[in-house]
């Protein structure tokens, strides 16, 4: 039952990131150029999910565990270290360079965007040497 909610939250997430064509790279770059022809349209998508998601976060904040599975799954680490700032770094210059965050870019490879296909295969690359850089520690 998880793995189905856990897919019809992705669909409708994806049709959200169509529909707000935040899969479209020049409508991000617009968003985040605010010195020069700035598109504030993406402000009012932001908007309307805070709008709608703030009332469940309020709503369920206390619950023992959520509704669909067994355990909240949270992060415990609150340590703000090199490896984080440069990781924060190296994702917001890719999502400043190219005009796509994880969530989009993986939506937008329905386009056969090249540049999408570039993204998210360098993406997956830092995700195998984050681990790969995981394991040598441990192994320290």
């Amino acid at each position: 039952m998880s793995k189905l909610i856990s897919l019809i939250c992705g669909i409708i997430f994806g049709i959200g990131l169509v529909v707000s064509e935040m899969i479209n790279p020049s409508k991000v770059l617009g968003f985040l150029n605010f010195f020069g022809d700035w598109d504030p349209s993406l402000t009012f998508v932001m908007l309307g999910a805070l709008i709608i998601s703030s009332p469940f976060f309020h709503l369920f904040k206390n619950n023992k565990k959520p509704i669909f599975t067994e355990s909240f799954s949270y992060s415990n680490n609150k340590e703000i270290n090199k490896n984080l700032i440069i990781g924060s770094s190296l994702f917001g210059a890719g999502w400043g360079l190219i005009g796509l965050c994880p969530g989009p870019a993986i939506a937008s490879l329905a386009l056969f965007n090249i540049n999408s296909a570039v993204f998210v295969i360098a993406m997956f690359v830092g995700f195998y040497l984050v681990k790969l850089s995981d394991l040598r520690t441990q192994a320290r």
